[in-house]
């Protein structure tokens, strides 16, 4: 049995005996709520109004759309009636494709959701936590419910808010580690930020092999050099990792990273929080999701200093215990991947709530190509702490930039935003080297936008000479395995005259919250279908 919708593509399958299937996962529902919304938004209808002919309220329409209602089969089937789309097949799982219809300039405002990075990093800090944790406005992505089901499958108790955005965890004095998720675990990369927090817990423990995109091959060494100062020891064997802890003996410890990372830090950072002392770390990734998760462990009364720069000092705490509340900072990768669809399809947009600190050298970067944009005054996001402005792009006739695009760690232009320079090199005149020096497996997937009509060579493993401007027309292409490429090919088909079709785009689920469906709000034609 097969939860689907014509106008908004599969979710994962549901099988039953009985005659009523109620889904509990939660990734299920996500799934089913935002199917239910596109579907809705597709019949022109609001929420009150599909309220009506539910016969439930508005309330509970908000909730099944954000993921935060289960769901009996007869619920579904009225659903699938009301809005004359069936929600509910038979059959096995489906995949889940994207039609587009490219060549439209696209208007109006979207503003910035939050970042699934540094959602990701408050979740794994919050095992740090006895007290009780609210996380305000989360995105809800594949990504952070594989993470919440985790948590949730050693003792953690994570509740969703009524309307889906904000999220409780309270963890119990002991975890239940040889409970844990595997399947969920494997699944996501981020795993591997559950050594820094249990750590300082746990003289012995368990964790499946980390997962993620393809993207070459992504040594795990650096998080265990970060580590070890802090006593862990670390050994692989049958799909799993066995870390065990000896105390440092030293109240003063100071490392060095070999790699200045985001996860890397975040790990060295959730060890220092739980260990009493000072701990001086240098090389640190002063990063949006850095900077988050610092901001959190204040909360909790660990001390941090040096907050947005390479050395951190972290005053550790034995024992914490606070009951607090923070508000996730808005993702500068999402705000990249948005202005992008306004540069490549030469339109007028707004993108609301940036995080300017995060964005300023990829704007650095667009001005030297030629893009005309203005910048709002700067105003403060929920958090207390990070600075947003309002950026409205115009069309503008780019040319290539004189030196190479490349990634730096931050203040640099960031490594997840440089995939998008590929396809607004392809729209600019002139030709442009595009070095991605840190993954040797992604920049072979941004050559898909050949297939679109873009002049796109691969040099190396990891450079890319793109030369434009391109004359781009419609094609078939199955989604790239890797998350930034997969989003970059769908933008590059919005500029493309004709029909495209994007097949097996599940992977874009994994740090996106809707994005064709927000697409669609500026007035891009974007289909969702099965097969």
């Amino acid at each position: 049995m097969t939860m689907t919708n014509p106008t908004t593509g599969a979710v994962p399958t549901v099988t039953s005996s009985l005659p009523v299937v109620t889904p509990t996962l939660p990734e299920q529902l996500a799934h089913v709520g935002s199917l239910v919304r596109s579907a809705r938004r597709h019949r022109g209808l609001t929420q009150t109004q599909l309220a009506e002919l539910l016969g439930t309220s508005q309330s509970a329409v908000h909730r099944i759309e954000q993921g935060a209602q289960n769901l009996s089969l007869d619920m579904l089937t009225r659903i699938g009636a009301a809005l004359d789309s069936p929600i509910v097949t038979l059959g096995g799982p489906q995949h889940t494709h994207l039609r587009v219809r490219g060549g439209q300039r696209l208007s109006g405002r979207l503003d910035v959701n939050t970042s699934k990075n540094g959602a990701v990093a408050l979740l794994c800090a919050s095992l740090l936590n006895r007290g009780t944790t609210r996380l305000k406005n989360v995105a809800r992505i594949v990504e952070v419910d594989r993470i919440v089901d985790v948590l949730r499958s050693v003792g953690v108790r994570a509740t969703w808010s009524q309307d889906g955005r904000d999220l409780e965890i309270v963890v119990p004095k002991d975890l239940d580690l040889e409970a844990i998720d595997v399947d969920a675990a494997r699944r996501t990369r981020s795993i591997i930020m559950f050594f820094g927090p249990l750590l300082g817990q746990q003289d012995e423990f368990r964790l499946p092999y980390a997962g993620g995109c393809d993207l070459g091959s992504r040594t795990v060494e650096p998080h265990m050099i970060a580590l070890r100062p802090f006593g862990l020891s670390v050994t692989a064997s049958g799909g799993r990792y066995l870390a065990r802890v000896t105390d440092p003996g030293t109240e003063n410890l100071s490392i060095v990273l070999t790699e200045r990372g985001d996860t890397v830090t975040e790990n060295a950072l959730m060890a220092a929080a739980r260990r009493p002392g000072v701990t001086t770390i240098r090389n640190a990734s002063p990063n949006y999701m850095v900077q988050d998760l610092c901001f959190y462990l204040e909360l909790l009364g660990v001390r941090v200093e040096g907050i947005g720069t390479t050395t951190l000092r972290v005053h550790g705490r034995s024992e914490i215990d606070a009951d607090v509340e923070y508000a996730v900072s808005e993702d500068p990768v999402e705000a990249m991947s948005l202005l992008t669809a306004g540069i490549v399809t030469g339109s007028e947009i707004t993108v609301g709530r940036v995080p300017i600190e995060f964005m300023e050298i990829e704007l650095a970067t667009l001005t030297e190509m030629g893009l005309r944009y203005t910048l709002s005054e700067e105003y403060t996001a929920h958090n207390g702490r990070t600075r947003l402005v309002d950026i409205t792009v115009h069309p503008s006739d780019l040319r290539a930039p004189l030196d190479k695009i490349h990634p730096m760690p931050f203040p640099g232009l960031n490594i997840d935003n440089l995939p998008f320079f590929a396809v607004i090199a392809a729209c600019a005149t002139g030709s442009t080297l595009v070095h991605d020096w840190v993954y040797e497996g992604r920049a072979i997937h941004l050559t898909d936008l050949t297939r679109l009509g873009a002049d796109v060579r691969l040099l190396d493993a990891h450079r890319l000479q793109v030369s434009g401007p391109t004359r781009w027309s419609g094609a078939e292409v199955s989604c790239p395995p890797a998350l930034r490429p997969a989003v970059v090919i769908l933008l590059a088909m919005l500029a493309a005259k004709g029909e495209s079709v994007l097949r097996n785009v599940d992977i874009i689920a994994r740090g996106y919250e809707g994005l064709q469906e927000r697409l669609v709000e500026l007035g891009a034609q974007i289909e969702t279908f099965r097969d």
